[in-house]
């Protein structure tokens, strides 16, 4: 199919669940912030279960073709994977400023990085089984959870970033192992911090996918539109990715209005072209999201464009979220039939 269409990662969660006025008044958690869950402990995972299962109708009822889990389960995109590892210390946690230049408590490396056991498998197959539609399910990215942790025992970043990279190589296969039709990995902080990414956070992405099979993409962004509000014009790291061995790249175009002549580097990647803003509350048109993806059609082919938000959606009233989604799937319609392609 021409146009498919699917969400970034995560879906908003609902006011029973989470305190989500909390949850926006603070920047993401890197550690755990059990206090955020409105649930008792007993009763969580059921409650998230029952959660899980809104955001998979909801976006099937948007029409959407590749769905998510959509992170119910996370206080945040990467915490709920980075505190599952051995190696750090939750207990007396250390700092990092965050992408908006703030300190933020973090993990804090005091052994060897190692997956101890799967972390989100049963959360995919929790997926799989309560939708027949393809399904993709996000892990943050090596580099990214390096970034948001305080290195006290690697002699450098690089070592500590590998290590990072074969825990999510491990979580990787175990998901593809599961049914996972695309694991997507989160780094945002390689748009943050190119330098570092140049250095070696390109080699730990590429060893974080190594002997993986299955259909891999990386999400790259701005940050959550409801904590960065500035957005550059352009991409600091983008080109790169085209030396990555993940098939699709997943970038923001709405918000930041992104010259779309940066997607030529991505030359033979699938993109997800970001074309849902969401730091505007108004439900965007079909038309408007047309032409959003028609920008892009002018460096990318049409059989390699996939529909989706900029970002993640968690910061967003359910009902407008579902609105923006369902509209971006009205507009795939429009772009297959103006393209000449069957649904």
């Amino acid at each position: 199919m021409l146009f498919p269409t699917t969400i970034v990662g995560s879906f908003p969660q609902p006011e029973w669940l989470i305190d989500r006025a909390q949850l926006a008044g603070r920047f993401p958690p890197r550690v755990r912030a059990k206090e955020l869950w409105r649930i008792p402990p007993q009763y969580l995972a059921e409650a998230q279960d029952d959660a899980t299962l809104i955001a998979i109708r909801a976006q099937e009822e948007a029409g959407l073709d590749i769905v998510s889990d959509g992170e119910i389960r996370r206080e945040s995109y990467s915490n709920r994977f980075a505190t599952a590892l051995e190696g750090v210390d939750l207990d007396n946690p250390g700092s990092a400023l965050d992408r908006s230049g703030h300190p933020n408590p973090v993990p804090r490396i005091v052994g060897k990085i190692r997956r101890k056991h799967a972390v989100e498998v049963d959360d995919l197959k929790f997926l799989r089984a309560h939708t027949t539609r393809m399904t993709k399910i996000t892990v943050p990215g090596p580099f990214t959870m390096l970034q948001q942790a305080q290195n006290d025992f690697y002699k450098s970043e690089e070592e500590a970033a590998m290590d990072y990279a074969d825990a999510v190589n491990a979580e990787i296969k175990d998901l593809f192992a599961a049914g996972a039709d695309v694991v997507q990995i989160d780094e945002p902080y390689m748009q943050a911090r190119p330098e570092k990414a140049r250095l070696y956070g390109l080699k730990a992405l590429n060893r974080a996918l190594e002997g993986v099979t299955g259909t891999t993409a990386v999400h790259i962004c701005f940050g959550y539109a409801a904590i960065i509000h500035e957005r550059p014009s352009g991409y600091s790291f983008l080109p790169e990715l085209a030396q990555c061995s993940c098939r699709q790249v997943s970038i923001e175009t709405a918000q930041s209005h992104l010259d779309c002549s940066a997607l030529q580097a991505l030359d033979g990647k699938r993109v997800m072209v970001g074309c849902i803003d969401l730091s505007d509350p108004e439900v965007e048109t079909p038309e408007t999201v047309v032409a959003r993806i028609e920008r892009a059609l002018s460096y990318v082919k049409a059989e390699n464009v996939i529909l989706a938000p900029d970002c993640g959606m968690k910061y967003l009233p359910r009902e407008r979220a579902t609105a923006k989604l369902a509209a971006m799937v009205e507009a795939a319609k429009i772009l297959r039939q103006k393209h000449g392609a069957a649904h």
